[in-house]
Parts: structure tokens; sequence; C-alpha cells
């Protein structure tokens, strides 16, 4: 390899990430926070309740259980572009659809396709940073990537309801306006390559992976399936916490552009706090202090808004939220790094862990929004509590991982 093709491919590697980024932020991430600033809105439009509300919000995590396993394989089998090209040209569609919705039923239809076809995608992108970059930068990129997806969070959060929902006029219009934009970045996927032809890194170039080798490989490391019980309570934990902060805050006399704020607080503190975390964690020698930490802030946070008022709120979405994505970037650095996943099993291994966390993600939104009819703070217990249970699964992760890095 020459100096000018190993220039053109590390090039490419930084835009293969930067698009990567791209698509957590416009396909994931935005459509999906604009959901909970968008509630109000719709449950005024459909006549639903808050129970129907923490349901539909369930619907995308429950509809990635059944497929997120099969986005890992599918990338590990027949690599990332074809993947992710497909996968955002259905988000765009199923993602659009979301505006037709009339009722529950079919809102609830709707959002369980869009959680269908969105669920392959944070595997593949993230096996892209396991493919073009080494144990020494695979936190950093793992860390780019989260901050794209912090970036959706927090533009989804601040603009779709009080920015383009007026703007566009209803919020139907704004979730046609996101599919468009997903089937765009699926062009880009498209005529990318994003596939290195000078091997950089371990990795070196994907290899076709039979499913059978992948799946029967991955399920028997004992490590994957206790990060995928650890990321289940966080996920439950964060994922029932957005979608009821908003509403809950209104119900308590928030004006509504305040509480949609606070939601956008926490992701705007979660995407500056992402790429240190991900930087210090390709430095020190345990990623696992790291995720504990990280836990142990999302608890506080969380907790607190059990008996914030005033002030305290922003305080308590602050410290949740300055660690949330950052734990995510740390997180799936270490399902990559575990010993018998690498790049070449890392599509198959994060849509194991993740298939585990849909489950809390589509359980926990319900479960806490019934808690509101004996108290309104009482769901915030019930999710700080979830993410205290992971505290367990730490002690048995393995003290040294296999890669770079110990734990």
């Amino acid at each position: 390899m020459n100096i000018s093709d190993a220039s053109g491919s590390s090039k490419r590697r930084w835009f293969v990430l930067a698009l990567g980024a791209l698509t957590c932020t416009f396909v994931v991430a935005m459509p999906m926070m604009s959901m909970p600033v968008l509630f109000e809105e719709i449950a005024e439009d459909l006549e639903l309740n808050i129970v129907q509300i923490g349901a539909v919000w369930g619907m995308v995590p429950l509809a990635g259980m059944f497929v997120v396993l099969i986005g890992g394989l599918l990338s590990d089998r027949f690599g990332i572009k074809r993947v992710l090209t497909i996968a955002c040209f259905l988000a765009g569609v199923a993602g659009a659809s979301r505006g037709l919705s009339g009722n529950f039923a079919t809102l609830s239809a709707t959002l369980f396709l869009f959680g269908l076809v969105t669920a392959s995608i944070p595997p593949s992108v993230h096996k892209t940073c396991g493919i073009w970059f080494s144990g020494q930068h695979l936190g950093l990129a793992n860390g780019v990537i989260a901050m794209g997806m912090a970036v959706g969070f927090t533009l989804g959060a601040m603009l779709s309801a009080t920015v383009l929902s007026p703007l566009l006029g209803g919020w139907q219009n704004v979730l046609f306006l996101y599919g468009a934009i997903s089937v765009v970045i699926g062009i880009l996927w498209l005529i990318v390559h994003s596939e290195p032809e000078y091997p950089e890194s371990p990795a070196g170039q994907e290899n076709a992976i039979p499913f059978r080798q992948a799946l029967s490989r991955v399920i028997r490391i004992k490590k994957v399936w206790i990060l995928g019980l650890i990321l289940m309570g966080q996920i439950g934990c964060i994922q029932g916490t957005l979608g009821y902060l908003s509403l809950y805050l209104q119900e308590i006399g928030w004006p509504g552009a305040s509480a949609d704020g606070a939601l956008a607080v926490f992701h705007v503190t979660s995407m500056l706090g992402v790429l240190p975390l991900a930087f210090l964690s390709d430095r020190l020698r345990s990623r696992k202090v790291l995720l504990i930490v990280a836990t142990l802030m999302i608890i506080l946070g969380v907790g607190l808004l059990s008996v914030a008022d005033g002030a305290l709120v922003w305080v308590s979405v602050i410290i949740a939220g300055i660690v949330r994505d950052g734990f995510m970037a740390i997180f799936i650095t270490t399902i990559i790094e575990t010993e018998g996943v690498g790049p070449a099993y890392a599509g198959t291994a994060m849509g194991l862990v993740m298939t585990l966390s849909r489950l809390g993600g589509f359980s926990s939104p319900p479960i806490g929004n019934s808690l509101a009819a004996i108290n309104p703070r009482l769901p915030f217990v019930f999710w700080a509590s979830l993410a205290a249970v992971t505290m367990v699964g730490f002690y048995f992760l393995r003290q040294r991982n296999s890669v770079s890095h110990e734990y």
C-alpha cells in the first residue's frame, strides 16, 4: 500500500464515520425523539390517554426485539452498505406512515413498523467503527456515532413541536419530513464505498460470515448475555423517563415550551459529554469503571426527578443526561472488544444485546406510566430502580478484556 492509497483510505474512513453519525441523527434519533414532544398534540387529535401514550412509546423497542438480532446477522453476512441502504429507505417509508395514523391502533402499528426497520441501523453503524478503527481509537469512533445520536435527540426534542409542527402545519407533516430525509440518507449509503480497500485495522475488510456460524459463536459467550441484561435495565430506565418527562412537567404546571426544553437539555448535556467520556475510555485502562460511574449518575438524576421541583429538575436532568450517550459509546465499544466477538461478529453480538435491551424499552414505559395514577412522581422511582438493578451485572463482568483494555 503506497502513501496516496493510505491517505485516500484514511479520508474515506472519516467520511464513512460522519455518514454513520448523520444516519443516527436523521434516520433514528430525530424521528424517534420527535414523538415525546409531539405526544401532547397527537393525544389531543387521536384522543389518547396517558397509558395508551406509554404503550405507543413502547412500540419501537418492542418491534426491535424481533429484528435487531436479524439486522446484526445481516450486517455480518452481507455487509453494512447493503443493510444500511435498504434500512434507511424503509425507515423513510415507515417513519412517514406514522403521519397517516388516525387512532391508537394505527399509530401503534405504524410505530411498530418504524421500529422494525430501524432496529438494524445501530448495530450496522457501530460495526463500521470496528471495521475502520483500531482499538486505540475505537472508543472515540463509537463516541462520534453516539454524538450523532445525541444531536438527533436534541434537535428532535427542540424543534419538532415548537418549530416544525407550527411551520409545517401539524405533527403529521413533521413525520413526513423526517421520512423524506431518511430516504436521502439511504441514497448516500448506496453510493458510498463503506469497506476498506486496505487493511487498516485488526478487522481488515468485511468477511461474509454464515448466519449459523455467527449466531452459534455469539450465543455461547456469557459476557454478551450479561451485557444484554445490563442494557435492558438501562434502556428501560431512559426510555420510560424520556417518554414521560415532558408530559409530567406539563401536568404539574410547566409551560409546554419549558417542558420540552427540559427534554432538550437532557440531550444537549448528553451531546456535550459523549466525546470526552469516549476519549477518556480510550486513555484509561478500564472502561468498566466509567460505565459504573455513568450508571450511578443516571440513577441519581432519574431518582431526583421523583422529588425535584423548580431548578432542581434542571439539575436532575443534567446529572442523568451528561453521561447517557457517553455510556452507550463505551458500552458498544465493550461489546466489540469482548473476547470472541471483535469486528467480525460485532453485528450479531450487538444485535443480541440490543434484543434484550428492547425488552426493557418496551415494557417500562406503560408500567411506569401506570404508576402515575398512584402518584405522578412514582414512575421516576420505578425507572431509577431499573438502572440500580443493573449494578449487579457489572459485578459478574470478567475483569480482563481480550483486545486492549482491562475491566
